[in-house]
């Protein structure tokens, strides 16, 4: 396997194999496969990519269904990945789950930022765990996150939750 291919991970015959799609985007090596490795434990099958640029190409080969984001990142940061994602008429229903170090409130007052310069609405992403991430408050917004498909999501209440479990 080279750097950044789909981890496809072998599966326990009593393993949920609807567990879904997770693409890692994170320019930290070791946060990346850190992250992988979580989603790959919990039975999600994992893909990586260290920037937005390369994010987005696997998004469109690969088709996630969740993508855990940082936010920056060279070449193409996290924000621009989030815009081009929701952008897209292929990819726009692809669920973005924020993992950063810009701290809950930071983070809401950037989006605004954004938002207020983007054409069209640019709808909230759809979950937030501050850096470093644990495993649980990982998996908790990804289960939370892939329930929800369908619904809209709360994500004042994530990004409050998650910032105070950090």
């Amino acid at each position: 396997m080279t750097a950044g291919q789909p981890r496809e991970t072998a599966r326990d015959p009593g393993q949920d194999p609807g567990r879904g799609r997770v693409l890692v985007v994170d320019d930290e090596m070791h946060l990346r496969l850190y992250i992988a490795a979580v989603f790959e434990t919990a039975g999600y099958e994992t893909a990586t990519a260290r920037d937005g640029e390369e994010g987005f190409r696997k998004a469109l080969e690969w088709r996630p269904d969740l993508v855990s984001l940082d936010l920056m990142m060279p070449n193409q940061g996290g924000i621009r990945l989030f815009q081009r994602l929701k952008a897209d008429a292929e990819l726009q229903a692809v669920r973005v789950l924020v993992v950063s170090a810009i701290a809950g409130e930071a983070f809401r007052h950037s989006l605004s930022l954004v938002r207020s310069g983007a054409t069209g609405r640019l709808p909230d992403v759809d979950g937030y765990v501050e850096k470093p991430p644990s495993p649980e408050a990982l998996l908790r917004e990804a289960e939370r996150i892939m329930s929800a498909r369908g619904a809209s999501t709360v994500l004042g209440d994530s990004l409050e939750q998650n910032t105070k479990e950090a």
